[in-house]
């Protein structure tokens, strides 16, 4: 993975997993794509496997082309479901626009939900998103799925995919990397890699192998012990060198 980031210019790394903050154990890498952390990744906390293995691996590729962006930290509303409307499909569809031109600078964001939420902040996620060349999706398995923060995410970029798959619309994803990170316990994560992985070619991204994998520390799934998962985490730092 890391190699193959490397040959690109620019790089997103979207970290969908989340912990409560007042907890100081783990610090907040200082580096954001070469930059100083803000104030919203300032405070710490008990950072999730999936987040400390984002940030890793900004690190090791370097060169300030990575940006690391924590959805958990974002204003994201839930997605509307204007896919299956009495009027049909309206998602993504033109006059969903949102004009603003500091939000929106290709005019390609367009999503009823940014323009009905103005405090919405997607655009955060679609500005950087349009504007790279490979993209990292990293989430936590949580009761055999992708964690919430994630499909919320993807439910809110379905415009992207409506853009070429129902209004037959140039794919604007079509030339940018894509991967996924899966990081679970004990369920149903090698599933989980594989419904994504097919989810992120239905959007149109050119889906990378070696951007792809999944970490489960036990494929037993009825092992719910409080040791196991103390000994996940060091199992994982050991694994990840972190």
């Amino acid at each position: 993975m890391v190699s193959h980031l490397k040959t690109k210019k620019r790089v997103i790394l979207l970290t969908t997993s989340n912990r409560w903050v007042g907890e100081k154990v783990y610090p907040v890498p200082a580096r954001r794509a070469g930059k100083p952390s803000d104030a919203s990744g300032a405070e710490g906390g008990d950072l999730p496997k999936s987040t400390r293995l984002a940030h890793h691996i900004a690190e090791l590729v370097g060169g300030g082309r990575v940006e690391v962006i924590e959805i958990p930290k974002l204003n994201i509303y839930p997605c509307e479901g204007n896919v299956s409307t009495a009027r049909g499909n309206t998602c993504g569809e033109k006059a969903a626009v949102l004009k603003d031109p500091e939000k929106n600078p290709t005019g390609h964001h367009r999503c009823w939900a940014s323009i009905n939420n103005p405090d919405d902040e997607l655009w955060k996620v679609s500005k950087p998103l349009l504007a790279a060349d490979a993209v990292v999706f990293f989430g936590s398995v949580r009761w055999g799925q992708m964690n919430g923060f994630y499909q919320k995410l993807i439910e809110r970029l379905t415009w992207l995919e409506n853009r070429h798959s129902t209004f037959g619309e140039d794919n604007l994803l079509a030339d940018k990397d894509a991967g996924i990170v899966v990081v679970g316990q004990n369920w149903n994560g090698g599933e989980v890699l594989r419904t994504q992985k097919q989810v992120l070619g239905y959007f149109g991204f050119h889906v990378v192998d070696d951007l792809c994998f999944n970490w489960q520390f036990t494929d037993d799934a009825s092992d719910e012990s409080d040791e196991s998962y103390k000994a996940a985490v060091s199992a994982f730092e050991q694994t990840f060198g972190l």
